[in-house]
């Protein structure tokens, strides 16, 4: 008599928790704005763009943004300070928040968070560290800067 391999059986279920940062980067001044969210959609958008426009009332903002749905939605009040810049189709590259984004994901891959609250926490943390400089140098694309006179 020969002995066969059992395989348990484990009841899994895979279970997922998200939030999503949201942000804005000036490649000229360096400076940033950035908002922790439950969910990315145009609702939460809503909440980003309008907090962002009272954070810079007396500033024009344009904000470079790729194709996402929610970005678009017919839904969203866009504020008087604030213009939206669409980038082509599949061209995340042309996108300077792009590279702080990247920053974020090397910092965080690889480590063990066992809450959403320790993840937000990660989040506080690294956000500590943005300099002005470091918004200004990781931002600052050759395209931003050819030709433009900023007032700043």
């Amino acid at each position: 008599m020969t002995a066969k391999g059992i395989k348990p059986i484990c009841p899994f279920h895979q279970v997922f928790k998200t939030l999503y940062l949201f942000g804005a980067f000036s490649p000229i001044t360096g400076e940033h704005f950035l908002l922790e969210m439950p969910n990315c959609n145009a609702d939460n958008f809503q909440v980003f763009i309008d907090e962002f426009s009272r954070q810079n009332e007396n500033v024009f903002n344009i904000m470079v943004l790729d194709n996402g749905a929610f970005h678009k939605a017919k839904s969203l009040n866009i504020p008087d300070n604030v213009a939206l810049l669409f980038l082509p189709p599949y061209s995340p590259e042309l996108n300077p928040a792009e590279n702080i984004w990247q920053i974020f994901k090397r910092k965080f891959t690889n480590k063990l968070h066992r809450t959403l609250d320790e993840i937000s926490d990660f989040i506080t943390v690294e956000l500590s560290k943005i300099t002005e400089q470091s918004v200004k140098k990781t931002c600052g694309f050759g395209y931003v800067f050819s030709n433009i006179n900023w007032t700043n």
